[in-house]
């Protein structure tokens, strides 16, 4: 049986992607800084910003499914000037860069990369990051594919929870349409071993709402009373701050229904 090797596998997206792999019974390594404590994969242990581990995780590996990323913002739950500035590269490039030229040691068949939709547009520095590490996939000699996903419900309830101390929140009128890991990780599973290769579809949520009603829905189920200042916004600085609306594979699961899940007071209000 061929084994599946996964960097991030510990993250939201990286944990759906692992029990996927091993609901259809496929042989899973998950390579992490601290392995964890589930018994139905294989741990390996290291750290791709060092590269720490990396040679010893990718033994015997037929595909690797790279769900790996240093995103600041979201790892705090909240933006800080200096993520105008600057963002870390040490995962998302060099490590990427390192992983790649280790798989082409080893001789993995696929390698599938989770990118995210709208880089090309984006200023934000860790956007260009996660660009500069997608770019280098594209110009692999490895057999590659690469998936973009728009930005997760997860992370976008973790910023809104930063702004529940605000009696006003001011909120772009834009369109955006966020995704569910469970969603990402279906189309990720499906395009690492349905044979085809290169850029594939992206995915975002099933559908397009104003950024207005996604945090209006995200206030009523949290129960806050808090006013909403809506706040204009021209499309360059939408697609440059990354809110746009993906063009491919749509998924399943509603931003409401994800907060009904999450959030069970907003079912017995309704």
């Amino acid at each position: 049986m061929t084994l599946t090797l996964v960097t991030g596998g510990t993250g939201h997206l990286g944990r759906d992607v692992v029990d996927r792999l091993v609901r259809d019974g496929r042989r899973v390594r998950v390579f992490a800084r601290s392995p964890g404590m589930r018994s139905d994969v294989e741990w390996a242990a290291g750290d791709l910003a060092t590269g720490a581990g990396l040679r010893e995780a990718l033994r015997d590996v037929d595909t690797v499914i790279n769900a790996a990323t240093h995103s600041p913002i979201a790892r705090r739950g909240g933006v800080r000037p200096i993520d105008f500035f600057r963002s870390p590269s040490a995962v998302d490039v060099e490590g990427t860069e390192r992983l790649l030229s280790l798989c082409g040691e080893a001789g993995i068949r696929h390698f599938l990369h989770v990118s995210i939709v709208g880089l090309d547009q984006a200023t934000l520095p860790y956007a260009r990051v996660k660009l500069a590490g997608e770019r280098l996939v594209r110009t692999s000699a490895l057999s590659w594919s690469i998936v973009r996903a728009m930005p997760f419900y997860y992370l976008l309830d973790k910023l809104l929870s930063g702004l529940v101390w605000l009696p006003v929140w001011p909120v772009p009128t834009t369109l955006f349409d966020p995704v569910a890991t469970s969603d990402v990780a279906d189309h990720v599973l499906a395009c690492a071993f349905d044979g085809q290769r290169g850029a594939r579809a992206e995915i975002g949520g099933p559908e397009a709402l104003d950024l207005v009603a996604i945090v209006r829905q995200y206030r009523d189920a949290r129960r806050l009373h808090r006013k909403i200042l809506p706040v204009g916004l021209s499309e360059a600085k939408a697609r440059g701050m990354g809110l746009v609306i993906s063009q491919g594979a749509r998924g399943r699961l509603r931003w409401e229904d994800w907060l009904q899940r999450n959030y069970p007071g907003l079912r017995s209000a309704a």
